[in-house]
């Protein structure tokens, strides 16, 4: 590619790998899907694809970055520029496809870059991002809440899957941040850059079903669709293709694509089968030991009523995960359980794209010993090509990059959670790893930056506090990670994970009383229930007891507890790298 992007005799769209770049409206887009990057990083990237080959210097990008003599801590915001532009571009920086770094002297371009003809660029960037807001429960009964969520998730589920190259779906958890928020569309549209929401509601009687569906234009409000649809019970998933399809087919640029096309199967013949599965469904989204205990019950009960329910089994895989990594349940005794579910859901349906992701996060028990393989090559493996087949799903995305952090690929699991925050802004789970992944990167600035928005979004939860915690925890700023630790305890209760972690953040900050009064609450709840090994392991480190602590840590590893796969790159267990019982630790972790 010759000349200058920028000047007036070329065109301002280009190509490169499966991204486009508009430099005339500053946009970043892969595979149509905008991309969110700073003026500054924006910047780089232009300067970059001016001299693709070519060495940029960082005194060349100082001046196009920071000109007219403005002062900046040029060395770390270009460090900081270039970082975040990697994350976008999924690109880290030990192997990179894009941007190599030139000690000393700047950074080039790697990739071909191609010019973009107007009519392709056109093309490209046509994909639509559409939220579908949750169904109202128009019945007038609480207890059929579960049965308008249930079709909410159903129509955003089908609607993502249609046409995925030309239609962008926000994903449902960030989509139920929106239930009775009373904000209005356009206000919406702003928050999460959507150009389309689908609004609805949802009636139900003993044996009929009514769904009142309308399809908004943000732009200009205009009502581009509006239909009721009244079916028996028994056809309910005709019912839910049809909404699908009309949804698109009124979508413009969308519409010639999906005539006739059929989007939603019968994942069961048994209504009341599949009506146990929606109830368990809307108990698991509440992410309580209650509704976890309630969904289960459903899940089994839909097993029963249709023992080749593949979606019930793909539910009974995930909440067994749940329980045992959140510390419910001794994780040893979850994990074949999970497996066998996953497996038996793939076998019955192999469609089911993130069930063959639970799959592949597996570090199952040896046939010839009795301790877990570990192999976490192969399952980055298996996981990474689960998510190219099926590259809109958040939940792929994010567990890709929880076995990345576990093998100490920090920088890629950043990216990859910055591509799953694209279609799900609002999730509790991508926030969680993305400050996890900074924090295990020791890119505290960042970290705490991303902590304190999702801290902004779900003041009232304890996650947000839980993980702004661990970067003040990195950051060795022992009295606010204590402080934010403690609120996460006074939040959620006697939950012993959480008290393990104050406990460690006691213990540092140099409050051993506090710190042996968390150890005794744990031993206390561990007489009535299951305690996870680290909770033990991070007190007696916080504490200085480095021989129990190891023996904990020893246990973790036996035991499969999900918070000792982070090993490796933990910065509170630094001073503790050069022993010759963690080089033994990784090893049982296979690390």
């Amino acid at each position: 590619m010759s000349g200058k992007l920028g000047s007036k005799a070329h065109v301002w769209h280009c190509r490169f790998g499966s991204y486009e770049v508009d430099l005339h409206a500053g946009q970043l887009r892969k595979r149509g899907i905008r991309i969110k990057l700073r003026e500054q990083s924006f910047q780089v990237l232009a300067a970059l694809l001016e001299h693709p080959g070519e060495v940029v210097a960082r005194e060349e990008l100082q001046r196009r970055l920071w000109h007219g003599g403005v002062f900046v801590d040029f060395e770390n915001n270009l460090n900081t520029a270039v970082a975040r532009l990697r994350e976008a571009l999924c690109d880290p920086s030990e192997h990179p496809r894009f941007i190599e770094t030139v000690h000393r002297r700047g950074y080039r371009f790697l990739a071909r870059v191609a010019d973009l003809p107007e009519i392709a660029h056109q093309f490209a960037s046509s994909r639509a991002r559409t939220l579908v807001l949750p169904f109202v429960n128009l019945s007038g009964d609480p207890a059929q809440e579960y049965f308008s969520d249930a079709m909410t998730d159903e129509i955003i589920t089908a609607l993502a899957s249609l046409a995925p190259e030309r239609l962008a779906v926000i994903a449902r958890t960030t989509a139920m941040h929106y239930k009775r928020s009373h904000k209005d569309v356009a206000s919406i549209a702003r928050e999460l850059d959507v150009d389309y929401v689908v609004e609805g509601g949802v009636r139900r009687t003993a044996d009929q079903v009514a769904v009142n569906v309308q399809l908004i234009q943000t732009g200009d409000q205009t009502h581009l669709f509006a239909r009721k649809y009244e079916v028996e019970l028994r056809e309910i998933f005709q019912m839910q293709s049809s909404i699908t399809r009309d949804i698109a087919a009124h979508t413009p640029s969308i519409g010639d694509e999906v005539r006739g096309a059929q989007v939603t199967r019968r994942p069961t013949e048994d209504l009341a089968a599949y009506n146990e599965y929606m109830k368990g469904r809307f108990e698991m989204w509440k992410s309580t030991p209650e509704g976890m205990a309630k969904a289960k019950q459903h899940f089994e009960a839909a097993l029963a009523l249709d023992p080749k329910f593949a979606l019930a089994c793909d539910g009974l895989a995930e909440l067994h995960w749940y329980l045992g990594y959140w510390g419910f349940a001794p994780p040893d005794q979850m994990e074949p359980i999970r497996r066998f579910y996953a497996l038996r859901a793939v076998e019955l349906d192999p469609t089911l794209s993130e069930t063959h992701g639970l799959i592949a996060f597996h570090p199952e028990k040896s046939h010839y010993v009795d301790a877990y393989t570990y192999n976490w090559v192969e399952a980055e493996k298996q996981m990474g090509h689960a998510r190219d087949l099926y590259p809109n799903s958040p939940f792929l995305r994010v567990s890709h990059a929880t076995i990345l952090m576990v093998l100490g690929h920090n920088e890629k699991a950043t990216a990859e959670l910055n591509c799953a925050l694209e279609l799900d802004p609002l999730s509790r789970e991508v926030r969680f790893w993305l400050v996890e992944a900074l924090f295990f990167g020791r890119q505290y600035e960042r970290a705490l930056e991303q902590a304190r928005r999702f801290v902004d979004l779900e003041p009232e939860h304890q996650i947000p506090y839980l993980v702004l915690g661990h970067v003040y925890l990195g950051m060795q700023r022992y009295e606010e990670s204590t402080a934010a630790l403690r609120h996460t305890v006074e939040i959620s209760g006697e939950v012993p994970l959480l008290l393990g972690w104050l406990g460690l953040s006691l213990g540092l900050g140099g409050d051993a009383a506090e710190a042996r009064n968390m150890q005794q609450r744990l031993h206390t709840i561990a007489r009535k229930r299951f305690v996870l090994p680290t909770s033990f392991a991070w007190v007696h480190l916080g504490l200085g007891d480095t021989d129990n602590a190891f023996k904990w840590m020893e246990r973790a590893v036996e035991q499969n507890d999900g918070w000792i796969h982070g090993l490796r790159s933990y910065p509170f267990l630094d001073p503790y790298r050069a022993d010759p019982r963690f080089a033994a630790l990784l090893l049982k972790l296979n690390l």
